[in-house]
């Protein structure tokens, strides 16, 4: 059971299909683990446990995927970008992004936040890291995040707003493991023609500046 399983993971793998992928890899995993429990043969323990850093090795190397989002591109809508990694058992997010700081920014994270809200997934937590406003727009900030505090707690959602004056990364985080990079973080779309412009409400038809995503997954594996 444990080498078909396996093997429908490299299928899955090579098809591009990695939460599929990963589901059955990490399956494989516990079949050989259940294995090594019940074998008393010291020669098929090591053997299996040479099988099984292989796997994971493999696993691990196989998890990055990367999407090159071209100059005026359309069609890279957050549902687009996280959908595939919002599943039912993701209840906290961790967003590290120094620019949630303008009201365009702002409205970025609103967006972002609106999406976890629609589900699939149960997010009940969600954790913000970014920088404070060096200019004249701080409390326009602070007032504006703290309205989107008060809005998802409306829908029985927690949001901790941290700020740190040193933070330069961009990820998103969500606690089935899956992380996001995005070269420009939430921010990587263009300023609409106008306020009536298509593109304006509906991030799909938005277009784009020239960024990279990058998608890991942080493995959570047994001890053989």
């Amino acid at each position: 059971a444990g080498a078909e399983t396996v093997k429908r993971a490299v299928e899955l793998d090579l098809a591009s299909r990695f939460q599929e992928s990963l589901v059955c890899y990490q399956e494989g995993i516990d079949l050989l683990l259940q294995v090594v429990k019940a074998t008393k043969d010291d020669a098929k323990k090591h053997r299996y446990r040479q099988k099984i850093s292989e796997l994971l090795f493999l696993s691990d190397g196989k998890y990055h995927k990367q999407i090159r989002i071209e100059e005026n591109a359309t069609g890279f809508g957050y549902e687009k970008l996280f959908q595939e990694y919002l599943t039912e058992i993701v209840s906290e997010v961790w967003v590290e992004d120094p620019y949630v700081r303008h009201v365009h920014q702002l409205y970025n994270f609103l967006r972002f936040c609106e999406m976890l809200v629609k589900g699939p997934c149960k997010v009940k937590t969600i954790h913000l890291l970014t920088s404070y406003d060096e200019g004249s727009g701080r409390s326009q900030q602070i007032s504006g995040l703290e309205e989107i505090q008060q809005s998802l707690r409306n829908y029985g959602v927690t949001l901790n707003i941290a700020f740190s004056p040193s933070i330069h990364d961009r990820e998103i985080r969500f606690n089935n493991g899956w992380m996001i990079k995005i070269g420009r973080g939430l921010d990587y779309f263009k300023k609409p023609q106008g306020r009536f412009s298509i593109g304006y409400c509906d991030f799909d038809l938005r277009p784009c500046h020239e960024t990279t995503v990058d998608v890991f997954h942080t493995k959570h594996t047994k001890k053989m």
